[in-house]
């Protein structure tokens, strides 16, 4: 039936196609079999480059046996830290060799007497100018200026000296030579103690020395400290008097 179909189609087709015209100028002719295709022709130009497409999702991870890539370069640092909780304490090393006392070190010894030549050199030269007064062990000195007892007592203190105290007659001379050639007073390193008249040295030990002037001391209490005048002489003087600063080292 379906090739019947087919046959009776094909019929009916020819049938209207051969129908003759009714008077147009043109009529429509039978469809003539197709032709052969043509050759390809030649490639066009290429068109503009379309729109930036989305980023793709990134590929799948590559074998781990890969190359590493070049290292990355090295970033900004970064802030300071702070400061750690301090580590436990080390155990104590192992004591070193014993030394030798200072007295029998060879090496101890060429250095104190090189020091002590420095010294003997360095008083030599203060001495000649007229800075210093060495008498015994002790080194007298002055800085001119004119003060309280309590402001000589700390000025000397703060010196690494104390304020003079005559402990013998070459001594009370040394002070005397000062007091002449600057021709003011001084005052000397003693105080009266409990009992009136009775003074001590700032250490409020005993004074065995002194050269009191005629009829001195005679403050009964109310003169504390000692002066020494232009003669060499001492009398016993109020503390909040100025007089020259003079200090033993």
């Amino acid at each position: 039936m379906r090739l019947l179909d087919q046959l009776l189609f094909a019929v009916a087709a020819m049938a209207v196609f051969s129908l003759p015209c009714h008077g147009e100028d043109k009529c429509a002719g039978t469809p003539g079999i197709p032709g052969t295709p043509g050759a390809n022709g030649l490639p066009g130009r290429d068109g503009r480059d379309g729109m930036k497409g989305d980023q793709g999702p990134p590929g799948p991870m590559g074998p781990p046996n890969g190359l590493p890539g070049a290292p990355g370069r090295d970033g900004l640092p970064g802030p300071e830290g702070e400061m750690g909780e301090p580590g436990e304490k080390g155990d104590r090393g192992e004591p070193g060799p014993q030394g030798l006392p200072a007295s029998l070190d060879p090496e101890v010894q060429e250095v104190l007497r090189h020091l002590k030549e420095k010294v003997l050199r360095l008083e030599g030269v203060l001495a000649l100018e007229g800075m210093i007064t060495k008498v015994g062990d002790k080194i007298l000195a002055t800085n001119g200026k004119e003060v309280d007892f309590e402001t000589i007592r700390q000025t000397c203190l703060n010196a690494g000296g104390s304020i003079v105290t005559p402990r013998d007659e070459a001594e009370n001379e040394a002070v005397l030579g000062i007091v002449k050639e600057r021709n003011r007073y001084a005052y000397l390193g003693m105080k009266e103690g409990p009992v009136p008249g009775e003074f001590l040295h700032l250490d409020r030990s005993p004074v065995n020395y002194t050269n009191w002037r005629r009829y001195e001391p005679n403050g009964n209490g109310a003169e504390n400290c000692v002066e020494m005048y232009t003669d060499g002489g001492w009398n016993d003087k109020k503390c909040n008097q100025y007089r020259l600063t003079i200090c033993e080292f």
